[in-house]
């Protein structure tokens, strides 16, 4: 206490110390993972159309410069984000026996994990993956179908076919299930719907499809996709590789 008593008065009156401040918690680095993580999030909760680097950084509490220290563009999360949905997918041991339901798992699987995620499979159009995930998929795909004994440009290709169907297929369903949530969108149909104005159309200029209106309309989507992608596989048997000794024959 001070002797002096004006001092000591000053001392009565003063404001007493405020607690000392808590240190700010520490932010958490910015990493790759953590921008996928992110990206995700946006898409999960607001769909791919969302998805913005501008969006993302916002999610991580950040500007979009601090993304750029990891990545270079908006192509940069499209390849993160296909890459981690690859490495949710487990790959068989290629097979010779069941090569087919092996190459069918493997994309029933893909189709789920794009499912999950409104429009993302938009980011596997138009790109050549170079994510390891993604390639781990398509080198454990490509070894499948060289086990089944497709020569390998016929094996090449069908990939790409079957990739760039099941990104349409689940592009087409995401669409439909958000324009579903909107009740003014009355063009999306149900089946008893779409049958009862298949057959209401004039005959004379629709015969065969007010004749088969239940067949047009007929499944479900998942139906209506291993049956295509079981079409692709049935041709794809009939480009199997001939083994050499029986070409001479």
């Amino acid at each position: 206490m001070p002797s002096d008593p004006r001092q000591r008065r000053a001392a009565r009156h003063a404001q007493p110390a405020g607690e000392p401040a808590a240190a700010s918690p520490r932010k958490k680095p910015i990493t790759v993972d953590r921008i996928t993580d992110a990206a995700l999030e946006v898409v999960a909760t607001e769909g791919y159309d969302a998805l913005t680097i501008r969006r993302v950084a916002a999610v991580l509490g950040t500007g979009p410069s601090s993304l750029y220290a990891h990545i270079v563009g908006k192509e940069d999360i499209d390849d993160l984000l296909v890459g981690r949905l690859c490495s949710e997918v487990v790959l068989p041991e290629p097979d010779p026996d069941t090569w087919r339901e092996q190459v069918l798992d493997v994309y029933a699987q893909i189709r789920d994990q794009y499912l999950k995620y409104p429009g993302v499979s938009r980011a596997a159009l138009g790109v050549v993956p170079t994510n390891l995930s993604t390639l781990r998929v398509r080198e454990g795909l490509l070894a499948i179908l060289l086990a089944g004994g497709i020569e390998p440009r016929s094996a090449a290709w069908v990939l790409d076919a079957l990739s760039l169907y099941v990104s349409a297929y689940t592009l087409e369903q995401s669409l439909v299930q958000q324009r579903r949530r909107h009740p003014d969108q009355e063009w999306v149909l149900g089946r008893e719907e779409l049958i009862r104005r298949f057959t209401a159309l004039p005959a004379d200029t629709f015969p065969q499809t007010r004749r088969h209106a239940a067949e047009l309309t007929s499944g479900t989507g998942h139906d209506r996709f291993e049956f295509t992608l079981g079409l692709i596989m049935d041709n794809l048997t009939q480009l199997q590789a001939v083994p050499r000794g029986d070409r001479a024959r």
